[in-house]
């Protein structure tokens, strides 16, 4: 989905409307494809959107951290507990990337950079953790390498590159463009506000 910008600014592929032009499918899209160019309630419906998104934003990145510059950044190899993780340098990973905790468990990670997920690099839910509890609040831009897969809400303040062969369990969330190629998203509910969240600590 795009919005306030239309259908024109989604690249690569034909798109076709709806009978009711409330959305749009292309042959490489699975599922509808929604911009604020479509008809009503559709705009208004993605306006909300971009306003949750924004405040589940601000929201993460005002949460008060755990832990400071963990491992400086580098994440290969390593397990995360529940928490609140800030960076204010680019967090980045080979390998594999564990989450271990619990299905009530929450993640927070703030980076101020850039996040850099080489290719074929895994996030790994241990112990229970879900996709839907774990928050990346980044402040500049996200890019996935070929045959990478990830887990989480992804929530980017400029831009997101999925090389191809790429999977995201989760939702991909960037407030200036998005790029994929032959990418694979499995969407969770990521209606979960982050506000008044209580962290289970470690």
């Amino acid at each position: 989905a795009t919005s306030p910008i239309g259908e024109t600014s989604m690249t690569g592929f034909t798109l076709v409307r709806s009978n009711d032009n409330l959305y749009s499918t292309s042959g490489l899209v699975t599922g509808n494809i929604t911009t604020g160019t479509h008809k009503e309630p559709t705009p208004t419906n993605l306006i909300t959107a971009i306003s949750d998104m924004e405040t589940a934003y601000t929201a993460a990145a005002g949460a008060a951290p755990d832990s400071h510059e963990f491992v400086d950044g580098g994440l290969t190899g390593q397990t995360l507990a529940p928490g609140v993780y800030r960076w204010t340098n680019t967090v980045k990973f080979s390998g594999q990337l564990t989450f271990n905790g619990t299905a009530s468990d929450v993640w927070i990670l703030q980076i101020a950079k850039d996040l850099e997920v080489a290719s074929g690099a895994e996030v790994i839910l241990a112990g229970g953790a879900k996709a839907e509890n774990i928050f990346w609040q980044i402040a500049e831009a996200a890019e996935f390498g070929i045959g990478s897969t990830v887990n989480g809400i992804f929530l980017v303040k400029t831009d997101m590159v999925f090389k191809a062969g790429s999977t995201l369990n989760g939702a991909a969330l960037a407030q200036t463009a998005v790029t994929m190629i032959a990418t694979t998203i499995n969407k969770v509910n990521c209606r979960r506000s982050l506000r008044g969240l209580s962290f289970n600590s470690k």
